[in-house]
């Protein structure tokens, strides 16, 4: 089974295709153009040089969110496209669990964070239990040091792993809540990668947990600012 992964939550977007035993490409940039501009490319880029056709896929995964909203239905956007091209299913994939996949096996729980700017985070805490990573805390969006204490009351481990944006760009108050029991990323693990979506996708599809096109949406989990001035223009 072939799967094309694609992730639009962040700046740094990003697509790959796997197979049950085998990456066989992944692209990632970090440029200021938008998703729309690079992802189509990238996507032709990779499928050329793999040796692969749109066709030869059988099933595209894409990650929901939380992240940027333009972003995000990008990439709900193209995967439909292609789902309805082909005739092929679509999985979806939580974008913070993706993140958390940077560290399988890991003794402590993973706290991913993206900036959800307002100084708040999109956060979410995950534990490593049997081969997969369970919620401690489900996705939200919350304040930077807030998360921390919360993430602080629902476990007991000695050191909890900070990755993403959020939590470099909020290390400092993280550490004031926290102090030594914080522990983060470096630099290529703190980032998403398209290649867990895959990973994820693959295990999803297997598990028949496939999503329909016409109800498939981004986990915002927070309002849009277009939907927060309207409200407070009514």
């Amino acid at each position: 089974m072939k799967i094309l992964a694609i992730d639009t939550s962040t700046m740094l977007g990003g697509i790959a295709i796997m197979d049950e035993s085998l990456l066989i490409a992944e692209s990632r940039l970090n440029v200021k153009s938008t998703h729309s501009e690079r992802l189509m490319t990238e996507i032709e880029h990779c499928l050329k040089q793999s040796g692969i056709k749109i066709s030869d896929i059988d099933v595209f995964a894409v990650a929901t969110g939380p992240g940027s909203f333009t972003g995000l239905r990008i990439g709900l956007s193209t995967v439909k496209g292609f789902s309805y091209a082909t005739g092929k299913q679509i999985v979806s994939v939580p974008t913070l669990e993706a993140l958390a996949w940077n560290f399988p096996y890991s003794k402590y729980p993973v706290c991913t964070m993206l900036d959800a700017r307002k100084k708040e985070v999109y956060a979410g805490l995950f534990k490593w239990e049997e081969e997969n990573f369970t919620r401690l805390i489900n996705e939200t969006p919350a304040k930077r040091e807030e998360f921390a204490r919360d993430a602080l009351r629902v476990t007991h481990d000695d050191k909890l792993i900070f990755a993403g944006e959020g939590a470099a760009l909020y290390r400092d108050k993280i550490i004031e809540v926290m102090g030594e029991k914080a522990v983060f990323a470096s630099p290529e693990k703190t980032v998403p990668s398209p290649g867990n979506v895959a990973v994820l996708g693959l295990k999803k599809a297997k598990a028949g947990e496939f999503s329909e096109p016409v109800s498939l949406i981004p986990m915002y989990i927070r309002k849009s600012e277009a939907e927060v001035k309207w409200k407070d223009l009514q």
